[in-house]
């Protein structure tokens, strides 16, 4: 990202704070910063993952594929760097990973212990975020908690449990 860019994205930013749009979203100012900075850090992991063993084995770079990243800031593509041997794995965005933010997923499973169904966490989420999760991918995301909440349902009561009762009576006094 060169400085005139730079310059561009916070002046756009500056524009939307003071006319009260929004920062995120689709048409945010934080998406396009998100993405760059994205990028970037998936390039430096590629070079760093091609080091000079990796390019002597006959390792070398193959182009870039296309990923739809779904976040707190918005919907948005980044293009992701590829070997040849398909053996880099990439750490800021794992593959086959399409939801960026953990506190995404935190808040589908908050929503989803609140008894919300995955059809209104859908619209939740659309109305929210302007991003649409489908039905596989949310019911991927609560599948994680369901093990942690069986063993806290199953788990084995004590026989007696201690109680303590405060009672109190107030009068208002002059």
């Amino acid at each position: 990202m060169t400085q005139e860019e730079l310059d561009q994205l916070q002046k756009k930013a500056l524009e939307q704070f003071k006319s009260g749009q929004p920062l995120f979203g689709k048409e945010g100012a934080f998406a396009p910063m998100l993405k760059q900075f994205l990028e970037a850090a998936l390039q430096a992991e590629m070079e760093d993952h091609l080091s000079d063993q990796q390019r002597q084995a006959g390792n070398k770079r193959n182009g870039k594929g296309a990923k739809t990243i779904k976040s707190a800031e918005g919907t948005f593509q980044i293009e992701t760097p590829q070997d040849r041997q398909s053996s880099f794995s990439p750490q800021i965005i794992k593959k086959r990973e399409t939801i960026l933010a953990d506190n995404l997923a935190d808040k589908i499973i908050g929503l989803y212990g609140l008894g919300m169904s995955l059809r209104d966490i859908s619209s939740h989420i659309k109305e929210m975020y302007d991003s649409e999760i489908s039905h596989t991918v949310l019911s991927e995301i609560t599948d994680r908690i369901i093990p942690e909440v069986k063993a806290w349902q199953n788990r084995p009561l004590e026989p007696v449990y201690c109680i303590v009762w405060l009672d109190a009576m107030h009068y208002k006094v002059r």
